[in-house]
């Protein structure tokens, strides 16, 4: 049972980073998109910084949760509490 425990955590913990690097690639290339299309249409207002640091930090608190904050949502920690107590 511990095992498998540890298996499953492992692959919780490289399912969160491997959808933070999904997320990040996705927020990357959307941003470079809107960018290039608000420089060449209208480059004297630069309205795609406003998505750039909306999504940004975004960007900043998921790689908090994934890196810095635990593996494991609330949620399945007080499920695994709960199952302790039993």
């Amino acid at each position: 049972m511990n095992n498998q425990k540890t298996e499953q955590t492992v692959y919780q913990n490289a399912k969160l980073k491997v959808e933070f690097r999904i997320h990040m690639i996705t927020y990357i290339l959307v941003i470079s998109l809107l960018a290039i299309i608000n420089i060449t249409q209208t480059p004297d207002y630069l309205w795609f910084m406003w998505p750039l640091l909306g999504w940004g930090i975004g960007i900043i608190f998921h790689a908090l949760s994934v890196y810095y904050l635990g593996k494991t949502s609330i949620k399945e920690r007080m499920i695994e509490k709960e199952m302790r107590k039993q």
